[in-house]
């Protein structure tokens, strides 16, 4: 007669070996999480792995150490063309209509990612209601059901139905959290709220695939103290602003994404994770930041290069094998682009997907980029609307400017036609080919007044 315990142990071992294999299938099955970070006015002289030696930001500069750092991404100069780019995946002259709106037709990463099955979420800065437009139907300013319709399922949101004329994002912070405004309190910050909701929607979801666009409040003016500074702690100092304290907002702004890198390895899903981190556009023309290649000054809301150029970064320890220095141009186009690879449904974006560049491969998925500039805001921006298409060393404008921006990075020589090497007139006709591509701006901008 067998023994009941002879036939128990072996079956118990069946179920363990069962259970792993579900739990190795269910792992290989489950696809990767999504954090989108987007810093609000900072370019990319701003980070210490890009030459800073004004700011400190040691959590980003270890995620750009063991992942891609994108030393060559190019925004839109100014926050809601590059916010409605990246959401859409479209440029701008196709879907954007006014400052600080985004159509309500459009359909979003958001949406992208909830149709394909995540959990997602939106913190951070909204200011796509079209708050201050006349155009615009009241309906729409003071609808807070938008970023639902946009693809998240919850949201902890400044400036959604209300302008920061009733409550600024810092100390003291008016914020929208699913469909409610939050007591206020003059000693709590604004960054503080939005990313600890972050970090709860990160544990909520840690059994799930989710999806998280984290558009910060920082480093955006006013300029003022952090909860880190010593300010802070007086009550008549807390408010003022001076640019002294932009160093403290970049370390702060720094601090917080450190905070999201660490909670996802407190909660085991950091391999499977993909974070990245971009600028909307350059620093604050009010701004200088010293560098190892010299001082930078600010150029926000400017076609120049440091109005464009932004700090990106990628980390995807499960993918990212091993340290990268991506040098080609990027476009802010190119994240709904590798959003839809990553989900493997048809890319219906102006992008190119970046993964080839995650899994080690330089090869350049993009020549060139070309920047359609409409701000559609005050007069003191919109002077330097154009359209221009640039590659790694050489941008041309709609009007025929043509600079070497490794030279010329302040754009004050354009290259005449009878100095051009045959192999820059080659350049030049490149980047022509790609501007015709593109309509002309419009005579006259709309909206001409803050």
């Amino acid at each position: 007669m067998i023994k009941s315990n002879t036939l128990i142990k072996p079956f118990i071992i069946f179920l363990i070996f069962i259970s792993i294999g579900c739990k190795q299938t269910e792992n290989e099955i489950r696809k990767p999480n999504v954090i989108l970070i987007m810093a609000d006015d900072i370019g990319f002289e701003g980070l210490g792995i890009n030459g800073s030696l004004s700011y400190n930001t040691p959590n980003l500069d270890a995620l750009a150490s063991n992942g891609v750092n994108f030393t060559n991404a190019i925004a839109n100069p100014l926050c809601t063309p590059s916010r409605v780019k990246i959401m859409t995946g479209k440029y701008n002259y196709r879907n954007y209509d006014y400052f600080t709106h985004l159509n309500s037709s459009e359909k979003t990463f958001g949406n992208l990612f909830k149709d394909n099955g995540y959990q997602t979420a939106i913190v951070g800065k909204w200011q796509l209601n079209g708050l201050k437009i006349k155009e615009i139907d009241q309906k729409i300013k003071e609808d807070n059901t938008r970023p639902y319709k946009f693809g998240f399922d919850e949201y902890c949101l400044w400036q959604l139905t209300k302008t920061k004329d009733f409550g600024e994002r810092f100390a003291n912070p008016l914020i929208e959290q699913n469909g409610k405004f939050l007591e206020r309190n003059k000693d709590l910050y604004g960054p503080d709220i939005v990313s600890d909701y972050a970090i709860d929607f990160i544990q909520r979801n840690k059994e799930k695939s989710f999806f998280l666009y984290y558009p910060m409040l920082l480093v955006h003016d006013p300029f003022v103290p952090t909860p880190d500074s010593e300010e802070w702690n007086n009550l008549d100092l807390r408010y003022k602003k001076n640019n002294i304290f932009f160093k403290d907002m970049v370390e702060y702004m720094d601090k917080i994404v450190g905070k999201i890198a660490q909670e996802l390895k407190a909660q085991g899903i950091e391999d499977n994770t993909l974070i990245m981190f971009v600028g909307d556009n350059g620093t604050s023309r009010n701004l200088v930041t010293k560098t190892n290649f010299g001082d930078v000054k600010g150029a926000k809301g400017n076609t120049i290069t440091h109005g464009v150029h932004v700090p990106m970064i990628a980390s995807w320890p499960s993918k990212i094998k091993n340290p990268i220095i991506y040098d080609g141009v990027v476009d802010l186009t190119d994240f709904y682009a590798t959003f839809s690879d990553i989900l493997n449904v048809s890319n219906e974006s102006d992008g190119k997907s970046l993964m080839s560049i995650f899994s080690g491969n330089k090869k350049y998925i993009r020549e060139t980029v070309t920047i359609y500039y409409d701000p559609k805001w005050s007069t003191n921006v919109s002077k330097y609307r154009n359209v221009f298409s640039q590659d790694t060393t050489y941008k041309l404008y709609r009007n025929g400017d043509f600079f070497d921006i490794q030279n010329d990075v302040l754009e004050e020589k354009p290259l005449k036609e009878k100095d051009l090497s045959e192999n820059e007139k080659l350049i030049k006709e490149k980047l022509l080919k790609e501007l015709s591509k593109f309509p002309s701006l419009p005579i006259q901008s709309l909206n001409e007044s803050e």
